[in-house]
């Protein structure tokens, strides 16, 4: 077994999160390997491997295994992810098309926790 990018996260606390906070992180790396991809592959590939691994422990979260239709939906997005990234592009994807589908879920995790702050100032 491969040993883990993300030693913390693999030993639960990943499903402690939102689903929301969950891709908003994914798609904080998939920003990194986007933004250095040309300028250094390097960096660019060893946030791709991060971005992979927070992706597969999303899919490997249980609270997602009750919905098929959000199992097949992170499934394809971490697809799209390595066919962008280290594929042909099949898809025929662009950097900012990914860039946007994963912003949305930060802005999403980040309202909800304003709401939660606006619910319970104090904590």
């Amino acid at each position: 077994m491969k040993s883990s990018i993300h030693k913390d996260l693999a030993s639960g606390r990943w499903w402690e999160l939102s689903l929301y906070e969950q891709l908003g992180n994914v798609g904080s790396e998939v920003s990194r390997a986007l933004r250095w991809k040309t300028r250094n592959p390097q960096i660019s590939q060893g946030a791709f491997e991060r971005a992979l691994e927070l992706m597969d422990f999303t899919l490997d979260d249980p609270r997602h295994r009750c919905s098929f239709t959000r199992l097949r939906e992170l499934a394809r997005a971490r697809e799209v992810l390595v066919d962008f990234l280290a594929g042909s592009n099949e898809y025929q994807s662009t950097a900012d098309s990914l860039q946007r589908y994963f912003d949305a879920f930060a802005v999403a995790a980040a309202l909800a926790r304003d709401r939660a702050l606006l619910r319970n100032p104090s904590g």
